[in-house]
């Protein structure tokens, strides 16, 4: 009883918080700008088709009167199969950068093409967004559902960043929202394994748990109207990291909140954990 108050606690705090913060981003609206579909694939990229050319695109949200500004990766859902690159409004107008990614979906595109597109466009922010004005040691990674999945596995599995030189501790921070942790269902489908037929294997972020991984913020709908076993998924991730000695590893259930309709308050818990992260990278680079 006493953790789903705290959790009715945390999202009433999070609504009145945003209802404030819509208020005051009225009243100091700051300029920013949109750059649709770049494409941050290279021409030189090895085996680049026309269906690559056509989804490895991003749309860059950015602030024109601000410096040193935090930026988020953003990786829609869709269960890997659907979806497209958007700009969460809720995120809008709050100082950050936003980077919303299109990536490569099956049935056209096979594993691991998601995670490699996921992993190109991380890369291409913190290769770019100096550029623009951000600070390349605030970059965030978040998404959900599928794209939640990716997050995790970009942060936990450093095989994926690794061509491109970066290692994954250099991000912020994990923000990750109902994402699989055990082994993707489409990745699953793909090896001819039933969707109900639990896999973790490489391709799970669960199979990477490490202690020296950045910050991760895991949220979850409401366990009763999430889907089945995702709450649970994300609560044995959060255990065993803890098991591993990871030391800054939250999990927060959204009550009364499904799948679908976590997003919204979802993006609130985001902009509190960037503040955080940031603060303390302030306080850390004071003394």
């Amino acid at each position: 009883m006493k953790r789903r108050l705290v959790q009715f606690t945390v999202l009433f705090a999070a609504c009145l918080g945003f209802i404030f913060q819509t208020l005051q981003a009225a009243e100091t609206e700051t300029g920013y700008k949109t750059i649709s579909d770049i494409s941050y694939r290279t021409p030189e990229t090895p085996d680049q088709t026309e269906y690559m050319r056509e989804r490895c695109k991003l749309d860059l949200y950015y602030p024109t009167s601000i410096k040193n500004y935090p930026t988020v990766v953003w990786f829609h859902g869709g269960g890997l199969k659907g979806g497209s690159k958007r700009i969460p409004e809720e995120l809008q107008q709050r100082g950050i950068a936003i980077v919303a990614v299109n990536y490569r979906l099956y049935p056209k595109a096979k594993k691991p093409a998601y995670l490699e597109d996921a992993a190109a466009a991380v890369a291409w922010t913190f290769q770019h967004i100096t550029e623009y004005g951000g600070d390349p040691n605030l970059i965030f990674v978040a998404g959900h559902s599928a794209g939640g999945y990716l997050t995790s596995m970009l942060g936990l599995d450093r095989r994926w960043l690794a061509p491109h030189k970066i290692d994954p501790n250099q991000i912020a921070g994990l923000i990750p929202y109902s994402g699989h942790c055990i082994t993707h269902m489409t990745v699953r489908e793909e090896m001819g394994i039933e969707r109900d037929q639990p896999i973790i294997d490489d391709m799970a972020p669960l199979f990477h748990a490490r202690k020296d991984a950045p910050p991760i913020l895991l949220i979850t709908g409401d366990r009763k109207l999430e889907f089945p076993t995702r709450y649970e998924e994300n609560a044995y991730l959060h255990s065993l990291l803890n098991v591993v000695g990871h030391k800054q590893v939250q999990l927060l259930e959204l009550d009364g909140f499904t799948h679908g309709s976590m997003l919204k308050p979802g993006h609130f818990l985001l902009l509190e954990e960037i503040k955080r992260i940031r603060k303390a990278k302030n306080k850390s680079e004071s003394k």
